[in-house]
């Protein structure tokens, strides 16, 4: 019972921290969540932690702890997922010059 009631909790928890993120991207997040919800708690513990001792920058958290547990994200991602991600970054890539500025 308390399962799917946190379940919920942390669904609506990360919808509301997503809120500038497309919807196809908070889609993935929330599979992948639901698909592994204890990683996640893992991740969330270890960045939170990283946080205390970093000062809150958040982006230098996620830089630090995120590659420690790639692998498991990626087999935590379904084909489809991984295909999409793919994309993703190969259309972000295609998006700037070698020297950093914008594509037109």
């Amino acid at each position: 019972m308390f399962g799917k009631l946190k379940q919920a909790a942390i669904k609506k928890v990360l919808q509301s921290q997503m809120k500038g993120v497309p919807a196809d991207q908070q889609q993935m997040i929330m599979e992948l969540v639901e698909k592994d919800p204890k990683l996640f708690e893992k991740i969330a513990k270890e960045m939170q932690e990283e946080l205390k001792s970093n000062g809150n920058n958040q982006m230098a958290a996620a830089m630090k702890v995120l590659p420690k547990y790639q692998t498991e994200l990626t087999a935590a991602m379904s084909p489809e997922m991984r295909q999409k991600l793919m994309q993703m970054q190969m259309g972000a890539a295609g998006k700037f010059n070698p020297n950093g500025t914008i594509r037109q």
